[in-house]
């Protein structure tokens, strides 16, 4: 059957997209690692990771042509090495590890961020994370977008500290995710998730992207700071637990 065709797919499934959609765009940004284990509910983590693939294309660029001018190059620059290496890794790995370990490990690693956040907040003079704390938790973000696209919790770890204004910190994570999704594809075919059922499933939800994205761009252009940041820690929070959830589960 070239199409999934259970009603409950599609229950948990389009809010996933959209909720996704909405991540891409910046707001609340910390949602969007909620997808896979949403989908998740109804087929297993890979088909998931799988059959979102061409749906983050879509919102990857609708994400990049709304946030072009809004880039912080130098950081990408020096992101971007790190995410592939990630990807490398997540590539080599894929077949030996459990997808309920990775989920706990990065619930477990998303909760404990906010909690050092909350217990010592940052001071206005405080300064970001050293470099290589940020390669190894960009590296971290692309191991873990490749297994279950839950990318954003590492990497907004070592970014959200640098406090970034919402829309330079939409725009240049839109453009990391983008390569980052990219290098996926072949990795993903040679593992064989990308094939006929997956690709259709995904063409069904595709309409639902833009929408999800639409939704977030406008918000996002509206929204002050520390509003935006709260909602980042919101979707985190949720994020954590869930994964945590789905490991213990």
């Amino acid at each position: 059957m070239p199409l999934i065709t259970d009603p409950y797919f599609y229950l948990v499934s389009i809010p996933a997209v959209l909720l996704l959609g909405m991540s891409k765009s910046g707001f609340g940004a910390g949602f969007g690692s909620l997808a896979v284990p949403m989908m998740a509910l109804a087929v297993t983590v890979p088909q998931a990771a799988a059959i979102l693939m061409p749906v983050l294309l879509v919102m990857d660029l609708l994400g990049m042509a709304a946030f072009r001018n809004n880039v912080d190059r130098q950081l990408l620059k020096f992101l971007l090495p790190f995410g592939l290496l990630g990807i490398v890794i997540g590539t080599l790995l894929f077949k030996l590890l459990d997808a309920r370990v990775v989920a706990g490990i990065v619930g477990a690693f998303t909760l404990l961020f906010l909690a050092q956040r909350l217990l010592f907040p940052p001071k206005p003079d405080t300064k970001p994370p050293p470099r290589w704390v940020g390669a190894i938790l960009t590296a971290a973000s692309g191991f873990t977008s490749f297994v279950a696209h839950a990318g954003g919790p590492p990497i907004n770890a070592y970014v959200i500290p640098m406090r970034l204004s919402p829309l330079l910190f939409t725009g240049t994570m839109a453009f990391f995710f983008f390569f980052v999704n990219i290098a996926k594809w072949i990795p993903y075919a040679w593992l064989g998730l990308i094939d006929l059922r997956n690709m259709t499933t995904s063409l069904a939800l595709l309409p639902f992207a833009p929408i999800g994205v639409w939704v977030g761009v406008r918000i996002a252009h509206r929204i002050q700071p520390r509003l935006f940041y709260r909602l980042i820690y919101a979707g985190m929070f949720l994020t954590g637990v869930k994964l945590l959830w789905d490991a213990w589960g």
